[in-house]
């Protein structure tokens, strides 16, 4: 690009975290950011909007000029849509979201609210990534995959994505020495095999905190799964069109 781009950055652990400090200093290299993020952590959210309650935005000045910020009461989701229709005057050249801390592999990608904010800056027309780190420490280090991060964000702008898709990043928990390089991935097949550990309040009232374990039941070598336990950064590209194109011929031969 012969100007520099316009960068969308946002996320779903909140605007103060580590990790989105971290993206907002790489993008500020490449462009000039917008940052509209939540005002508190958001994981898990998905793809959920705000219709019953009110939104709020406030500005937050930024250390350097070529960055704005803005903290939103809202979603994910609810900032890139307010970013585009409220506080751009065009839709940017690139949308980042992340850097998550923790992973978003796999079936993580279908709750995630870092990848819904992608996903939704996607549906806007929009070239998209999101990142996240194999570290839910909150005070993780980010210095090692910011080159990384910057080098596919360049890609992405130089390159542009295929249209209807977004890219899902995810990090191993490595040190940039150990990394072994970038695979491209599709999506490993695997669950979490969910419980609910039941509880009772001090008056009597049950309530559950719900807890899991992941399990991978996709034994390829071709999956994001298997790159990041190899020490490889996995890149999938998603797509929103959530369509079951192969049982459309199935579904038709029966008889409705």
């Amino acid at each position: 690009m012969t100007t520099r781009p316009t960068i969308l950055v946002t996320n779903d652990d909140g605007i103060n975290a580590p990790g989105i400090r971290a993206l907002i200093a790489v993008m500020a290299e490449i462009g000039d950011v917008t940052v509209v993020a939540p005002d508190s952590p958001q994981s898990a959210t998905g793809h959920s909007i705000t219709i019953n309650n009110t939104l709020y935005l406030n500005k937050i000045s930024a250390d350097k000029a070529s960055i704005t910020e803005y903290s939103c009461s809202g979603t994910p989701v609810d900032c890139v849509k307010l970013a585009v229709n409220e506080i751009l005057k065009r839709k940017p050249d690139l949308c980042v979201s992340g850097v998550n801390h923790g992973s978003n592999s796999s079936i993580n990608v279908i709750y995630s609210g870092t990848m819904s904010a992608a996903v939704e800056a996607g549906i806007e027309g929009i070239p998209a990534i999101g990142f996240s780190l194999l570290d839910y420490d909150w005070n993780a280090d980010f210095e090692p995959i910011k080159p990384f991060i910057r080098k596919i964000a360049l890609e992405v702008l130089n390159n542009k994505l295929p249209e209807g898709t977004v890219l899902n990043v995810n990090f191993p928990k490595l040190q940039t020495k150990e990394i072994k390089g970038i695979k491209i991935c599709r999506q490993a097949k695997a669950i979490w095999m969910e419980k609910f550990d039941k509880r009772k309040t001090p008056f009597g009232r049950d309530y559950y905190w719900l807890t899991g374990e992941f399990v991978n039941q996709d034994k390829g070598e071709d999956t994001d799964e298997w790159a990041l336990s190899k020490g490889y950064i996995s890149i999938v590209p998603v797509q929103f069109d959530l369509t079951a194109h192969h049982a459309i011929q199935q579904l038709n031969s029966w008889d409705f």
